[in-house]
């Protein structure tokens, strides 16, 4: 068999700087990226609340050095923290924080997105984790996206990590996606049949002023409009290194996997937006805990199963790419649940959010 190509793999997170004292989201004034900046360079930027960090790692040939460049990261940010008095947490949403308090970076770029999109901007307080895979053009990236879309819900099970907002338990293991929903172009990406194709869309929506700049799609798998990569947007922001891993690890495969397919002329099947956004809603809803449709069969399916599949689907290519490890890190998912999960069973048996904050800043640092 054929040889994969390296698959490079780049991962941003998205981390929530908090107060010791009070567990409540806080402005680190620019400090912490200031002082990261001199060591790492444009790995680390503000985003529009002060109150989050968002670090990227460099390129990285395979799991295992995109691992060691995410524990450098965190590990940088938890020190440059501490020396302003503050602690890191990864979660999707924090579980109690008020957007409305939450000061805005002095950019223009978010002065710009705010002016457009008022309150819809201002509350969008939620942290994320992306992952880019390295393609060899952009229409065998667009092919690869298609089909991957179908995979899209099973992944964002495994990663739901938010089931509070401002202070509500909300009955959702994601509510970052419908925090995020308020915004223009996000979501599942639309089916394109060629770079064409989608280039002549960007080209519309930049002609008629609804974005300066390609960047400004943000679904939740999207051609990178710079880049040779396509960028996997749907997880919540994980817990721990083990989790990112994970999810990065499944991430590549699924694409490796659908690459081999097409290179022996063969494909997965495309299924409707219409229908992938339902099973999108049941992970956001239920996590991992719920059913899926399985399209094929037409019926629904446990989402555990229907997980377990897909990691038989991608097992022949998961050595070449030497993330056995990572991959097998979904059964300790599987069997001890989503960091939503862990959340909730936290606030059940404290009743008390603060605990769940101290749990979140806790799991950041673990196996750092």
């Amino acid at each position: 068999m054929k040889k994969l190509p390296v698959f490079t793999l780049g991962i941003e997170e998205e981390y929530q700087i908090i107060d010791p004292e009070t567990r409540d989201l806080r402005s680190h004034l620019s400090k912490i990226v200031d002082g990261a900046k001199i060591v790492l360079n444009e790995q680390v930027k503000a985003e529009m609340h002060q109150s989050v960090v968002e670090v990227g790692t460099n390129i990285c040939k395979n799991v295992k050095e995109a691992e060691c460049e995410i524990k450098f990261l965190r590990t940088k940010i938890v020190e440059l923290a501490d020396k302003q008095g503050l602690i890191v947490g990864g979660a999707g949403t924090h579980p109690f924080s008020k957007w409305q308090d939450q000061p805005i970076t002095d950019d223009p770029r978010y002065h710009t997105i705010i002016n457009e999109l008022q309150d819809a901007a201002r509350s969008n307080l939620i942290f994320g984790m992306h992952c880019h895979v390295g393609i060899e053009n952009r229409e065998i990236g667009l092919k690869l996206i298609n089909q991957a879309c179908y995979f899209l819900p099973h992944i964002f099970a495994l990663s739901t990590n938010s089931p509070f907002w401002e202070g509500r338990q909300t009955g959702y293991k994601s509510f970052r996606t419908k925090v995020f929903d308020k915004f223009p172009r996000t979501g599942l990406p639309e089916y394109f049949d060629s770079v064409a194709s989608y280039d002549n869309f960007l080209e519309t929506l930049v002609k008629t002023n609804c974005i300066d700049n390609p960047k400004k799609i943000w679904w939740d798998l999207r051609l990178h409009p710079f880049y040779d990569t396509i960028e996997f947007r749907i997880c919540d922001m994980a817990l721990t290194v083990e989790e990112t891993m994970c999810m990065v690890s499944v991430i590549q495969a699924v694409v490796a996997k659908l690459y081999r397919l097409n290179t022996q002329n063969l494909k997965f099947n495309t299924y409707r937006l219409a229908l992938i956004k339902e099973n999108k809603f049941r992970a956001a809803r239920y996590g991992i805990e719920g059913h899926l449709i399985d399209f094929g069969l037409q019926k629904e399916v446990e989402t555990r199963l229907l997980i377990l599949e897909l990691l038989d689907f991608i097992d022949d290519v998961v050595d070449e790419l030497g993330s056995r490890e990572h991959i097998n890190y979904t059964h300790e998912i599987l069997k001890n649940g989503t960091g939503a999960d862990k959340q909730i069973a936290v606030f059940e048996e404290t009743k008390n959010l603060t605990k769940v904050v101290d749990f979140i800043t806790a799991e950041f640092t673990k196996g750092l």
